[in-house]
């Protein structure tokens, strides 16, 4: 039975009638399709295409759908897929109706930060398998959503940090956990990155594009005036990049590409989640109407006294020691890993390693393994380990907004005793975009 679009409007999350497109538990056939959606594809999303077009014919998949809430973007890649398949697939502005396609079994979601939960607890729910790009939510409480709607639906949802099927990371990440470098106290990771990521320019008000359903854009967002830049009146202010720096749609750059590293230093530091946060920085230098620090330090204590810390630094640089503008690195009692680098001891003579890399599938062929066999261990990243990386970066963003340490509880994810800062870890929804409760 399928959801209409009238149910997801005015349902409840416990009235919402699941219309899973393959029963639950199945291991496919070969000869069964897969039909695939990409939600969102102006930036990221375009990879996902061309990534699951390389491996359709290994996995039986095709792109039966498309989804953005901008008709050029939506024309563009439908006239791609038109060429690969001699007939375009059909097209949707509004997900919630792909939600709906008994001919999508498979979601990849590319769209802005603030959408990935919902977009993905809605396709946990359609009964839809779902790869939802980093990072997995927009605040601390949607994202515990998103794990239960995985495990209450039993979908497959794997998150787009993509170092967890990097082999070197495998088997160097597995050698720091049995003690090569003994005890680690501390990790850390960091983004210097500039590139695209430089002043935004100001704003003014204007009316949306022609082509953009800018309602359907902005979804669980509160309502926000359309912009474009006064420099530059073709462009909007936020739409389609630079929504990255503005509280209401992004995280800034630590929930941009500083997920990624969070993950890996998460990964590396093996403690769950801090229980002490702090964070500083600025916007700096730049005269412009962004929201978000392109200088950024935070720092998070663990229950056992560790510590990992992580910088933001959008305003350039020098590549650090370890020859790359993203990096990371721990410290144990033995000596020390530098990622791309190898293990050190503290004469800084490197260490021999003498075990062999795994054989890793890449991100996608994981995610239609996983599909297909119904195999959950063979997701690199499920929706609780992303969480988990996740919600450091929202607990450094909170903690640099409100200017002062804080003390978490990993147990019900709150503050200790801190009001303020627990009108943080939700948002205010838009209705009828509310990402429903779970957990």
């Amino acid at each position: 039975m399928a959801i209409t679009r009238r149910k997801f409007l005015g349902a409840t999350a416990a009235a919402v009638v699941v219309a899973g497109t393959k029963a639950s538990g199945k291991v496919w056939g070969a000869n069964e399709r897969i039909g695939v959606c990409t939600i969102g594809f102006n930036g990221q999303g375009k990879t996902h295409i061309g990534d699951i077009l390389e491996r359709a014919d290994q996995y039986n998949v095709q792109y039966t759908a498309l989804c953005d809430a901008d008709d050029r973007v939506l024309k563009s890649g439908a006239r791609l897929l038109e060429k690969k398949y001699g007939a375009a697939p059909k097209t949707y502005n509004d997900m919630r109706e792909v939600m709906e396609d008994k001919d999508v079994d498979a979601i990849t979601i590319a769209t802005p930060n603030h959408w990935h939960s919902l977009a993905a607890v809605w396709g946990c729910q359609a009964g839809k398998d779902v790869y939802v790009e980093k990072p997995i939510s927009h605040n601390i409480w949607e994202g515990r959503q998103v794990a239960a709607a995985a495990k209450k639906y039993d979908r497959i949802v794997q998150h787009g940090t993509q170092s967890r099927s990097n082999s070197t990371l495998l088997r160097d990440i597995k050698l720091i956990h049995d003690g090569f470098i003994g005890p680690i106290s501390h990790s850390r990771g960091y983004v210097y990155k500039n590139g695209n990521r430089m002043a935004i320019g100001k704003g003014m008000p204007a009316a949306p594009p022609d082509d953009l359903h800018y309602d359907l854009w902005q979804g669980p967002a509160q309502e926000t005036p359309y912009q474009v830049v006064v420099d530059n009146p073709k462009r909007g202010l936020w739409v389609h990049y630079n929504w990255h720096w503005f509280w209401e749609f992004g995280n800034g750059e630590i929930g941009n590409q500083g997920v990624h590293e969070m993950d890996i230093a998460c990964w590396m530091h093996n403690r769950g989640m801090p229980t002490k946060i702090m964070s500083q920085g600025g916007r700096y230098a730049w005269d412009d109407d962004g929201q978000t620090p392109n200088t950024q330090a935070t720092s998070f204590t663990y229950p056992d006294g560790s510590m990992m810390t992580f910088e933001v630094r959008n305003l350039g640089s020098f590549e650090e020691a370890d020859g790359d503008d993203c990096g990371n690195s721990c410290f144990g009692t033995e000596g020390y890993y530098v990622r791309n680098r190898g293990f050190f001891d503290y004469k800084n003579q490197p260490i021999e390693v003498s075990e062999t890399k795994p054989d890793s599938p890449s991100k996608f062929d994981r995610f239609f393994m996983a599909i297909r066999s119904r195999d959950a261990s063979i997701n690199p990243c499920d929706a609780d380990v992303a969480h988990v990386s996740a919600v450091h970066c929202h607990l450094g963003n909170i903690a640099y907004r409100l200017g002062r340490s804080l003390e978490f509880d990993p147990a019900v994810e709150q503050f200790v005793g801190d009001d303020e800062a627990n009108t943080h870890v939700k948002r205010d929804y838009r209705q009828p975009f509310e990402v429903p409760q779970l957990a």
